[in-house]
């Protein structure tokens, strides 16, 4: 639609409506505009064209504009939410113009204003959410100092966060963890990189970020003078953000916005810190491939609620160092566990539902009666739920039942107001209960007695007239009427007045129906519009409960995670985890949760110990041996130990972790022009320059994006320095043998593998992880089992013979690469590694004193070894 459609020149050449539909449509050209006339939102122009494209409704026409006919479509208001959970999904806006005049009453058309427009980030319905979801809306700006400013409103809770971050890093951890729904930032912001992958970003103007000015929007939301009781001084980058996302919520909503919960800072030194890769490639709530399923989420979440369910999400990807916090969460487990009420807990919070989002609704105005009636339900739970946790005699949870309160007013309220079984909206009345108002009572009981009076005419007038076609009826249009057949209408008495003619009957009045017909209706209109008034003022009974009851829920939703957490530690055989001061981490039968909950195979359970002398393993193995498992289980086992969980093992003890890295597979990101493995020296980069000796690091494979010598060296430099000087928990795992050897020239490195056993052609994965450096890879073995044709593997394997031929030629020369390699596999008694021990005698003999024949294979191998290290430096 071009912009010279809404000049004066062209809104002349439009009927009265389509002038009013344009001045409105001016206001919101970037988003589509639901105009509402009778029974249908109708949409115009490329409004039009686009709907009909995206949500597959027929595109038709009404009237020309310059010749040309003006594109149309629409769809029945009643099934607009249908609609709207499309255009939401694909992240589309749509603004919400319903008729606000009185069409009795107005000249030409009737008066019509835009009342909302529904964003990705700003729907609050229940049937456009994702229930077990959060739905947020982030803005982003950036300070001259290149500090970031960050808000993060959830609108369908109140909950309002604000954070300030330095680094790139950690505002992208912040995104990966939040996922918005949309994502403002301001047409002047400098760092679109950063967001550029974002699929929610929206432009706002400059002036939205005004910083003097969201301050003063910050404390009128708040009624306060200040913001220092919230922690934040004025000169705060992230006050920028928080007045963007305000003034957006109150541009859509067109209304005030009482839930919202104070401003909460985000204090990234309270939490494990958990990086956007890490996030991503532990799997903690999408897999991969982008699905829910098999991730860490799918297998501990078995919530009552779905607010619980959102809340743990929030704990996963934010697990708290805050040990007293850490040590109630378990006690409540505990506690739990003890006293068996697991199952009855489950039971009764299921009754109790997503009360946090409808009190939400019910702040914002929006709530519809079935809202109400859920509310009602949840709350007539609240008693049973805390007798059963007072029956209890464990002390967390008799605690616990303090903390509930169960509005007993408000649940005598509704259960007075609210029928049992309301319709889903209020539109049509039906939904305050008989005795709640005795005004509404007698205007329905004056409405409703006119069905008798209508069978007592019905049946007069059939004794009267002899038409036993005779029918007395109502409709909306046309109000009461008698209905005669076509064939006997011509019998109709004279003082019958024709009101309308159908195909096979015809439709009369009398002046007395017409005289009951005005009772009734009048009636009828009354009472419809006194239930609608009686309804609005509900709101305003609930007004002054609104913080109550979100604490309510907050406490509600903690215990169902709580709960849920000692159902999985039953279930699955979960321990409660311990907290050391000393770093390090010690895990006894150590199993990955995921993996153990998809195998149909029992899971080989391992044990980790990493102390002050032992900070990093380094994992040999074949391929698809498990060591990228036996990495991600330890990651996953510190998470859920910080997150407040019990933990797949037979016992852990965890010293303090400040960070979580991980540095396993890659793929490109050719959108930024790096290859594999620019993206896998680029996370290897970020690991070197932030870990510390209480992070843990997971490194995968390093070097392997490039030749054989310039990988093999990068890893053991990144190895060397992880070790050396940053002493981080490491566990590294590895194809080069080669680096197997830094356990005896580093203290703190200490050699595991996961084995094999070969039969034949084939191989058996053990899973089981040994002290030590493994002696082969298995490739070919496993290239088989990926179906790699057998005359491929037959070729390698002549191919292989002949390099290790090669290889085992007796040097003029110490053969370094040839020594380390032997080194690591002194363990084996491979013909071929023995022979080529034996024929480096006339080197040893040639270089030391020692009479070779003296020594044994390993005594030569050793002696070989120092020699090399000798050469070396």
């Amino acid at each position: 639609m071009t912009s010279d459609i809404y000049s004066e020149q062209s809104l002349r050449q439009h009927t009265p409506m389509m002038q009013q539909y344009l001045k409105l449509k001016a206001d919101y050209k970037d988003t589509l505009l639901f105009y509402r006339m009778g029974d249908f939102y109708e949409l115009f122009f490329d409004d039009a064209k686009k709907a009909s494209e995206l949500i597959d409704i027929s595109l038709t026409q009404r009237g020309k504009t310059a010749g040309k006919p003006i594109p149309m479509s629409g769809i029945p208001y009643h099934a607009a939410d249908t609609y709207l959970a499309k255009l939401v999904k694909l992240g589309e806006s749509v603004a919400i113009c319903e008729q606000i005049g009185d069409p009795a009453t107005s000249k030409g058309p009737v008066e019509r204003k835009v009342v909302r427009v529904i964003t990705p980030a700003t729907i609050t319905e229940e049937s456009l959410l994702e229930e077990r979801r959060d739905n947020l809306l982030m803005a982003i700006c950036q300070s001259p100092n290149n500090q970031y400013g960050l808000a993060c409103l959830d609108i369908t809770s109140g909950r309002f966060e604000i954070a300030e971050v330095d680094n790139q890093e950690s505002l992208q951890a912040i995104l990966q963890q939040k996922q918005p729904a949309e994502l403002l930032y301001p047409e002047n912001f400098a760092s679109m990189h950063l967001i550029n992958n974002n699929p929610a970003n929206k432009r706002r103007p400059e002036w939205d970020f005004e910083q003097d000015s969201a301050y003063r929007q910050l404390c009128k939301q708040f009624n306060t003078q200040d913001l220092t009781g919230f922690g934040i001084n004025a000169d705060h980058t992230a006050i920028s953000a928080a007045g963007a996302v305000l003034q957006y919520v109150k541009d859509t909503q067109k209304s005030a916005i009482p839930h919202l919960r104070g401003l909460k800072t985000l204090q990234l030194g309270d939490n494990l810190f958990l990086d956007a890769i890490s996030i991503r490639n532990l799997e903690l709530n999408q897999s991969l491939s982008g699905h829910t399923g098999q991730t860490l989420l799918s297998v501990i979440d078995k919530t009552a609620t779905p607010m619980a369910s959102r809340l743990l999400q929030r704990w996963l990807v934010q697990p708290i160092l805050n040990k007293q916090i850490l040590s109630q969460r378990h006690q409540v487990i505990d506690s739990i566990i003890n006293s068996g009420l697991s199952p009855e807990l489950k039971s009764e919070l299921k009754n109790i539902g997503d009360i946090e989002r409808i009190i939400s609704r019910i702040a914002l105005r929006s709530a519809r009666p079935r809202d109400f009636s859920r509310l009602r339900n949840a709350l007539l739970c609240l008693p049973q739920l805390k007798e059963l946790l007072q029956s209890s005699e464990e002390k967390a949870l008799i605690e616990d039942q303090t903390q509930i309160d169960t509005f007993s007013e408000l649940c005598e309220l509704l259960v007075k107001a609210i029928v049992d079984n309301p319709p889903v909206v209020i539109r049509d009345g039906g939904v305050l209960a008989q005795g709640y108002n005795p005004e509404l009572d007698e205007l329905r009981r004056l409405s409703q007695g006119a069905q008798n009076i209508l069978e007592q005419i019905e049946q007069r007038e059939r004794e009267t007239t002899g038409i036993s076609t005779l029918k007395v009826g109502y409709n909306r249009v046309h109000g009461f009427f008698i209905e005669i057949s076509k064939a006997q209408s011509a019998q109709a008495p004279v003082e019958y007045i024709r009101r309308q003619t159908l195909k096979n009957a015809e439709r009369y009045i009398t002046p007395e129906l017409k005289e009951l017909e005005d009772k009734v209706l009048s009636a009828q209109s009354k009472a419809l519009a006194l239930e609608k008034q009686l309804y609005e003022a509900l709101f305003d009974q609930f007004e002054p409960y609104i913080a109550q009851l979100q604490q309510a829920s907050d406490h509600i939703a903690r215990l169902d995670v709580l709960n849920n957490f000692a159902e999985r530690a039953e279930t699955l055989n979960y321990c409660r985890p311990e907290f050391s001061d000393e770093v390090g981490i010690h895990i006894n039968a150590g199993r990955h949760p995921v993996v153990e909950e998809l195998s149909s195979e029992p899971f080989i359970a391992n044990p980790i110990e990493l102390n002050q002398n032992r900070k990093m393993l380094v994992i040999t193995g074949p391929n698809m041996g498990g060591k990228s498992t036996y990495m991600r289980q330890t990651a996953l086992i510190c998470i859920m130990a910080y997150v407040g969980c019990y933990v797949p093992a037979d016992s852990a003890v965890l010293g303090p972790i400040d960070r979580i890295f991980t540095r396993i597979g890659a793929s490109d990101d050719l959108a930024s022009g790096r290859s594999t493995f620019m993206v896998e020296m680029t996370e290897t980069a970020n690991i070197l320059n932030h870990a510390t000796e209480k992070s843990l690091v997971l490194m995968d494979e390093i070097g392997r994006g490039t030749s054989t010598y310039d990988g093999l060296s990068l890893a053991w430099a990144c190895a060397e320095n992880l070790a050396l000087n940053l002493k981080a928990q490491t566990l590294f795992a590895t194809h080069y043998f080669e680096l197997t050897t830094l356990a005896g020239q580093i203290e703190s490195v200490a050699n595991v593998h996961l084995d094999a056993i070969e039969h034949g052609d084939t191989i058996t994965f053990m899973h089981a992880v040994q002290e030590g450096a493994a002696n082969r890879s298995f490739g070919l073995q496993v290239a088989a089992l990926a179906g790699v044709p057998k005359g491929v593997i037959i070729q390698a394997k002549h191919k292989l013979n002949e390099l290790e031929s090669t290889h085992h030629q007796a040097p003029s020369d110490i053969d370094l690469d040839s020594v380390t390699t032997a080194k690591t596999m002194k363990d084996s008694h491979q013909k071929e590694q023995l022979d080529w021990v034996s024929q480096q005698h006339p080197l040893i003999e040639a270089m030391t004193q020692v009479d070779p024949d003296t020594l044994t294979p390993r005594q030569a191998l050793d002696l070989l070894y120092d020699l090399k290290k000798q050469a070396q430096s």
